[in-house]
């Protein structure tokens, strides 16, 4: 890795991840800065959750370094990753009977006393990110009444809520239609840049995150090539990331023909 990313917020080093002595895939290297929306993509089952999981550190890697601003993600206690890094996961909420403005609070739980009282900051900060994605509407209802799409906007927003530098988030846009898929992206983009966040998803919408990522990686378990999309085009990343008797890449248009 290039010596110049020492400083970076969220680096990530020659990590292998798995379970137990099990690898699943090795020689993962990102480094992200604030203000940075990056995907990891890939096909089924190569580890992208996985991954996503170890950088939350829900499970622990096998090996290599994740940092978070120079210091070791295994250096930070429960508590302190909590205030540092946010994760949106594909399982379903505790309980769909909470109501939305219940579920957002939730996010303040690692600054809150043990009673959970909102504080006015706490209150103030949901307020702001309910402006932000636009969830007036839906605080009095519960998560039950919501579609898929309004409850993925509640689960952003609740992780705005915790308020961390780092976002993580696992499919964000599984089970919506196209145009609700592009407008979850969009809308990760602009909270990455006009909050300063890094936003790292998880994602089989490759075209689009080409199309809308700062940053992207591609989990291939071979080079498993991190950079901008526009440099993982030029030295044709994509190009074998299907088998290519039946998909190929189309360099000039960023996208994925099917061959008939």
């Amino acid at each position: 890795m290039n010596k110049n990313t020492s400083n970076s917020t969220f680096l990530v080093n020659d990590v292998d991840i798995g379970y137990d002595d099990n690898i699943v895939v090795s020689n993962i290297s990102i480094h992200l800065m604030k203000g940075e929306l990056a995907a990891i993509v890939g096909v089924n089952g190569i580890g992208k959750s996985t991954l996503l999981r170890t950088l939350g550190n829900f499970q622990p890697k096998l090996s290599g370094s994740i940092q978070i601003e120079g210091k070791e993600l295994t250096d930070y206690s429960e508590l302190q990753i909590a205030s540092k890094v946010s994760v949106v996961l594909t399982e379903p909420i505790a309980s769909k009977n909470l109501s939305v403005y219940e579920l957002l609070a939730l996010g303040r739980q690692p600054y809150t006393n043990w009673l959970g009282k909102l504080a006015a900051n706490d209150t103030a900060i949901i307020k702001k990110s309910v402006a932000l994605l636009a969830l007036e509407p839906l605080l009095s209802k519960k998560c039950f009444q919501l579609s898929d799409g309004q409850l993925q906007r509640v689960l952003i927003a609740r992780a705005l809520i915790q308020d961390t530098d780092i976002i993580l988030l696992d499919e964000p846009t599984s089970h919506l239609d196209l145009y609700h898929k592009v407008s979850i992206l969009k809308l990760l983009k602009s909270l990455a840049h006009s909050t300063n966040k890094i936003i790292l998803y998880t994602s089989h919408e490759i075209e689009l995150a080409i199309q809308l990522c700062d940053k992207m990686l591609i989990l291939d378990g071979v080079n498993n090539a991190f950079d901008q999309p526009c440099n993982l085009i030029k030295n044709k990343n994509f190009d074998t990331l299907f088998p290519n008797d039946m998909i190929s890449f189309d360099s000039n248009t960023g996208s994925f023909k099917i061959k008939k």
